[in-house]
């Protein structure tokens, strides 16, 4: 198993973001986080990727909102429930964020360059060519400054950054938030690719059940950050409450 999390609670202040919630994703799968917003899916992630841990230090520094995380992350075997992000980094776990931010002055070859950081020179000049080779349109886009590209080339440029950091498991925050329907479905088979030719294990959220539940091996459904279903790809779209909740019918 590469990533199992167990009984996980994340307490903002008094509020409880994610409540009990447990989960696994099996070397090589597509899993899919559904849910609604403030379901709690961005909490997940960043407890997983580790940023929830520098948030709570910063908060604490300042005197801010006390956060409180219990429960087991366990990647490979190994407990990382309380190791850094960066070090989660190195051990191959990465993360794309809702949004994430991009360089705006910077071209999108330098953003692409900046990600490698903790990779060698060939292994970013590899990784480039593969985001390429996956995202053709941003090879056209090479010396465009970030801040220029449209919502869905910034989203392929931010998974492509996230690429270059060589992930073996790809966190995906709501890859598909405010893309066109075709972009959605240039993403989604990017991210299909990502499993097939690539090998990366990939885990992500979506409130956009629909274009997502038939490319994903199994789904978890989060209400409120509580784990309320989970299935196959197939079984949640059979679902009768997932119809009527994400699908309108």
């Amino acid at each position: 198993m590469m990533l199992e999390v167990q009984n996980l609670m994340v307490f903002f202040e008094n509020a409880l973001a994610l409540n009990d919630f447990s989960m696994r994703v099996e070397e090589g799968e597509i899993v899919g986080v559904i849910g609604s917003n403030s379901a709690g899916k961005t909490t997940l992630m960043n407890t997983l990727s580790g940023l929830i841990i520098d948030m709570a230090i910063k908060e604490k520094r300042k005197g801010g909102e006390r956060i409180t995380i219990y429960g087991k992350i366990t990647f490979k075997g190994e407990d990382i429930t309380e190791t850094k992000p960066s070090d989660r980094v190195r051990r191959g776990i990465v993360l794309s964020r809702e949004r994430h931010p991009v360089f705006p002055e910077s071209s999108v070859m330098e953003n692409l360059k900046i990600a490698g950081y903790l990779t060698t020179k060939a292994q970013v000049r590899e990784a480039v060519d593969d985001v390429f080779h996956l995202f053709p349109a941003l090879s056209h886009l090479k010396s465009r400054r970030a801040g220029f590209l449209s919502g869905g080339e910034q989203q392929m440029l931010a998974i492509g950054m996230s690429l270059v950091a060589r992930p073996q498991l790809l966190l995906l925050d709501e890859p598909l938030l405010g893309l066109s329907p075709m972009m959605q479905r240039s993403l989604v088979d990017a991210i299909k690719s990502l499993k097939e030719s690539a090998r990366i294990t990939v885990l992500l959220t979506e409130q956009f059940a629909r274009p997502v539940l038939p490319m994903i091996d199994r789904g978890y459904v989060v209400e409120n950050g509580m784990l309320t279903l989970s299935g196959t790809g197939r079984e949640l779209m059979d679902n009768p409450e997932i119809k009527a909740a994400y699908f309108g019918v």
